[in-house]
């Protein structure tokens, strides 16, 4: 992956390629991509966890909360999830849904590693009343209404990397010498960096360093575009605009995972590293309500899952044996809202688009 990135290097005009063209290399090259390659990514013999890799019952819950209010809101038994990863989530959603609704479930997956849907694929083994469907982009599923889900997706989206020094804003490429890449720092020539500054009310302190998601647009535009109806739930991590300014986030959130080790430098190991940044949530609402996908609400992920009903889910009775199902069970449970537990890190973001004031009604 190294020697493709400095072969695109060579061949560019300026010898330099922005941060953008780099994770959009080293993550999703189609033979060398960190996410394309045959290699196991997530638990423990990977490079990262999920939540939906904790444990079954966080697809499970959003299935039944989405069984529960699809009719409510007018909506099909549609449901989209973009980047499944290993398919545990989608298994677990399918079952959750089941366990509420008899409707047959329509369930895409927009996935562009051939490894990955092979993963999901096993996972699918067993399952009824659903019907599979994959496709590279939303707007080939067709799918006009229904839920839109993403987990830990916009955090690996290619970004642009600037920093303010001497009260100019700069960029930072890639570029390489004597084998090994490493950044070059040049005046923001791009308009597109320009007017996400503006349009986003957004000013650097000196020193201060920041990813900025252009990609961002063109996915929500694209969505909006091929959705007359429907919700788009994101979870992830990030920051609003008050978080960036703190002094702590001065140096940007642009980091590296590999073997659950954190790399600030995301130039080593291209290929063979999650390369990931925090989302910008702000960017998220306005971006999608300038596209018509308004925004809904905003909560921390165990906030989430107690509206939606997560205690439920608690086995009624202790069982004194560590080691049963309701046990293992009651301990993923708790470990998704405890404090200090993996769902602070997380935020949900709703979004709706053609549901008027209903999707007020979700909790």
């Amino acid at each position: 992956m190294k020697e493709i990135i400095r072969q695109i290097i060579d061949a560019s005009p300026e010898k330099m390629i922005s941060y953008a063209e780099y994770m959009e290399l080293a993550l999703y090259h189609p033979e060398e991509g960190y996410y394309i390659k045959e290699r196991q990514k997530i638990g423990k013999e990977g490079d990262f966890y999920t939540s939906s890799n904790v444990s079954d019952v966080f697809g499970k819950l959003i299935g039944k909360w989405f069984a529960k209010h699809s009719r409510n809101l007018g909506l099909p038994p549609s449901f989209c999830e973009i980047g499944a990863g290993n398919g545990r989530f989608a298994r677990a959603f399918i079952q959750g849904w089941n366990d509420l609704n008899d409707e047959k479930l329509t369930y895409c997956i927009v996935e562009a590693s051939p490894y990955h849907r092979k993963l999901q694929e096993a996972e699918f083994n067993g399952l009824e009343n659903v019907k599979i469907l994959y496709a590279s982009t939303f707007a080939d599923t067709g799918m006009k209404q229904g839920l839109i889900f993403s987990n830990e997706l916009f955090d690996a989206f290619p970004v642009h990397v600037v920093e303010k020094s001497e009260g100019i804003v700069r960029e930072a490429f890639v570029g390489h010498d004597n084998g090994q890449l490493k950044e070059i720092i040049v005046p923001v020539t791009d308009d597109r960096i320009t007017a996400f500054f503006t349009d986003q009310e957004l000013e650097l302190a000196e020193g201060q360093r920041i990813e900025i998601p252009l990609a961002f647009e063109p996915f929500i535009k694209s969505i909006s575009a091929n959705l007359t109806k429907g919700l788009m739930v994101t979870v992830d991590y990030g920051y609003t605009k008050k978080e960036w300014m703190h002094p702590s986030r001065r140096r940007g959130s642009l980091r590296g995972y590999y073997q659950h080790q954190m790399h600030h430098d995301v130039l080593q190991h291209p290929g063979e590293m999650d390369i990931t940044s925090h989302v910008h949530f702000d960017a998220l609402k306005l971006i999608g309500e300038k596209y018509s996908l308004n925004f809904v609400q905003k909560m921390r992920q165990d906030e989430f899952l107690m509206a939606a009903g997560i205690l439920e889910e608690l086995a009624e009775h202790n069982d004194p044996n560590p080691f049963s199902e309701a046990s293992k069970r009651n301990r993923a449970i708790r470990s998704l809202i405890l404090p200090g537990g993996i769902s602070q890190s997380f935020d949900v973001v709703i979004q709706a688009k053609g549901l008027d004031h209903t999707a007020g009604k979700l909790f």
